[in-house]
């Protein structure tokens, strides 16, 4: 049995505070753990915002819709390599699939992930661009000509009939998909909620707020991105599109707060043993990232924008709105990083004793192994944004080739 002891400021390890245990000096869970559950929720996210269009049938928010498809997919592709790179050894990860460990939440992830994206949303985007894969293999010349024709998996009949079944599978395919998407990121949040032994994870709110927040952080990726695009692609601004998304991107932002403010309350009136050390954490060593940047930065302060918005959009002009939807969206994104941050990484400053901290020190240098993660972190957290990038240039290109070189209009490429 470890005993506790206390190391004073002017020892060898001046990062350490108080009585902790002598294998909590460096924390287990680093910047790849933080971008792991954070990429994560952004496919959730993305696939919500468009389930909104195919399953609700809010047609204003029909110009996102293929862009969050596109988004879900490129950040999923790229939301296992955080975690399979902090392994050290991303080869054994095939172990998950050949001895699965069902009690292990993150070995059910592989399954999880498995499905979500063979059976929810490569289905889904197949039967949404199938007549325009046949149209494209049709009309485009050159490498994608062939890319487009094997995309078709030779299913070329665009009749009438054929279209309205693709429809209607797609329709129960993102059915599905819903639930599925609040188990892909729910279960994170279940990974650090059931860990009992720790008071700053261990709570049954921690799935909800981690399903809730995902959803605000995927709609808010969409907003950016359709503005970001339309701006490159020089296209004229959809107001009505981009005011239906920051209605919803206000509501969700809405209950998001609300849960992570019912969890500080009940943490607070429960008063349990651990709640000394987890106030001193909360108003010293994450006061920046907790009360500034995600409880102020981004939370209140895209509320209040997007509140204004909601009360007085008849008053405010277009242009001025465009920059509030662009600034609250940005705020989100990074209020959202900084809330992982605060579960991964505050949940190991505090030892079991509660009566010590540690510190972690973020570093961009390579020397050193922290900023050697730190920078991988970094072009992983770039990596889905090139994906995207490449799928836009295939899958939503700014002319779509018709006959005789004639552009497709939207109608005609439309399922």
């Amino acid at each position: 049995m470890m005993s506790a002891y206390e190391i004073p400021a002017t020892d060898v390890l001046p990062q350490v505070e108080g009585y902790i245990y002598p294998n909590e000096l460096n924390l287990l869970w680093g910047d790849l753990i933080v971008l792991y559950p954070y990429i994560t929720g952004l496919v959730a996210g993305a696939f919500i915002l468009a389930s909104l269009v195919r399953v609700f049938k809010v047609k204003a928010l029909e110009p996102t819709y293929r862009l969050a498809l596109l988004t879900s997919l490129a950040f999923l592709l790229a939301a296992p390599l955080p975690l399979l790179f902090h392994l050290g050894h991303p080869e054994r990860s095939l172990q998950v699939m050949i001895t699965p460990h069902l009690s292990s939440p993150m070995a059910i992830f592989g399954f999880v992930y498995a499905w979500y994206l063979m059976a929810v949303l490569l289905l889904e985007l197949w039967f949404d661009y199938r007549k325009d894969f046949v149209l494209w293999s049709r009309y485009t010349t050159g490498p994608k000509r062939w890319l487009y024709l094997i995309f078709t998996l030779g299913v070329t009949d665009i009749s009438e009939e054929s279209l309205k079944y693709d429809a209607r599978l797609c329709n129960i395919v993102t059915i599905i998909g819903i639930p599925s998407a609040f188990l892909l990121h729910g279960y994170v949040g279940f990974i650090f909620g059931s860990v009992k032994a720790n008071p700053w994870w261990g709570n049954v709110l921690m799935p909800i707020i981690f399903i809730f927040s995902a959803i605000v952080s995927g709609i808010a990726l969409c907003l950016f991105l359709f503005m970001i695009i339309s701006q490159a692609r020089r296209l004229k601004m959809d107001m009505d599109c981009l005011d239906v998304t920051a209605k919803f991107l206000f509501y969700t932002l809405i209950i998001a707060a609300a849960i992570e403010s019912l969890d500080w309350i009940h943490r607070l009136y429960e008063a349990e043993e651990s709640i000394h050390i987890i106030k001193t954490l909360a108003t010293g060593k994450l006061f920046v990232s907790i009360v500034v940047i995600q409880a102020f930065l981004g939370s209140a302060v895209p509320l209040v924008l997007l509140g204004l918005i909601q009360i007085f959009k008849k008053d405010i002009a277009a242009r001025a709105r465009e920059w509030i939807y662009f600034l609250s969206s940005v705020l989100i994104l990074i209020g959202v990083l900084a809330m992982r941050w605060n579960v991964v990484i505050g949940g190991q400053l505090f030892s079991k004793s509660l009566r010590g901290f540690t510190t972690y020190k973020m570093e961009l240098a390579m020397a050193s192994h922290e900023g050697f993660t730190m920078s991988f972190a970094l072009v992983l957290l770039i990596l889905p944004f090139v994906i995207l990038w490449v799928f836009l240039k295939l899958f939503m290109p700014v002319e779509e080739p018709g006959p005789k070189g004639e552009p497709l209009t939207r109608a005609e490429t439309s399922a």
